[in-house]
């Protein structure tokens, strides 16, 4: 079975798998990984303290494969600056950037004149259709299983995708609950070009800053296990549930508003548990697609898992 799609020929991969961005994870080793196994691997810019790390990131992807790769830009999620990172990707001639969590206009309009492709993150038809307008390459369209930030319409993946797709004209790439074959055929059959995973990268080898006690809830949860959390602030998020998220959600309870949830919600927090495996004292996202994961592999274990079932799955329905 060939995998050539718009998204396989615009962002010359062999495979339409695309690695999200995972604050405080996607790093040099998991992106060349992805990249090497026929995806495109991406490295998480605004995480990093300056730029750089990020220049130091880029050289080290570099040494690790020689396959294309991106750099993801969460605006807006950081409170800070990001045209000085985004500069580092243009002197790197990075070939892929990827823009999520804000107006993605200032970041494509530094880029485009450079020949780099541009991805941007969307929840909803109208941030694909604006997308579109500002010259993006291409959307991901993040259904209301994913993990991290997600819309506020609580849309799934599977009504969002065909109707995006059927509003633009650039390739679109799903991405939600998305954890296997079964879910890249899935994604192909509503129209999409590619597909994005975020918490099926957590849980492999190569995701090494992740700690074994992220990486074990993962391989635990069911489908219950995930909440969203931020609702009461107005930027709706999906994290594994655990006793830290329940004293989130009582404060939201309170409309107490960011304030109170401030310290909750930080970037410390996030590291607190993801990195230092504190499940007491801190969060980690997570899309509902955990409940499908059951394996720490390696990457290239992955993908060729996932293309096998793929592959089956089309001769089996497919005649």
């Amino acid at each position: 079975m060939g995998w050539n799609t718009k998204v396989t020929e615009l962002l010359h991969i062999e495979y339409p798998i695309i690695q999200g961005g995972l604050a405080y994870l996607a790093y040099a080793d998991l992106a060349a990984a992805v990249s090497n196994a026929g995806g495109l691997g991406q490295i998480t810019a605004m995480s990093l303290q300056n730029p750089d790390q990020l220049r130091r990131e880029i050289q080290k992807v570099r040494k690790l494969t020689n396959n294309p790769f991106g750099v993801n830009y969460a605006i807006g999620q950081h409170g800070r600056a990001y045209e000085d990172m985004v500069q580092v990707a243009i002197d790197e001639q990075v070939p892929v950037i990827s823009v999520t969590g804000g107006n993605p206009k200032g970041v494509l309009d530094m880029v485009q004149p450079h020949g780099i492709k541009t991805l941007v993150l969307v929840a909803a038809k109208r941030q694909a259709e604006k997308a579109e307008e500002l010259g993006a390459d291409a959307v991901m369209v993040v259904g209301q299983e994913g993990g991290g930030h997600l819309g506020r319409g609580d849309i799934g993946t599977f009504v969002l995708t065909p109707q995006v797709v059927d509003h633009v004209s650039i390739p679109v790439i799903a991405s939600g609950g998305i954890v296997d074959g079964r879910g890249l055929m899935a994604a192909l059959a509503l129209g999409a070009e590619g597909i994005e995973m975020g918490t099926r990268f957590i849980a492999t080898k190569e995701c090494v800053d992740a700690h074994a006690n992220y990486k074990n809830d993962i391989l635990h949860a069911d489908e219950n296990s995930t909440v969203v959390i931020k609702r009461s602030i107005g930027t709706p998020a999906r994290a594994l549930k655990n006793p830290w998220t329940d004293q989130i959600l009582e404060i939201e309870k309170k409309n107490k508003g960011y304030e109170s949830l401030k310290n909750y919600i930080s970037g410390k927090a996030n590291k607190q548990y993801i990195i230092e495996g504190d499940r007491t004292h801190g969060f980690g996202w997570s899309g509902q697609g955990a409940a499908r994961i059951d394996s720490v592999p390696t990457v290239q274990e992955l993908f060729q898992k996932m293309i096998e079932e793929a592959e089956l799955i089309k001769q089996k329905y497919v005649k």
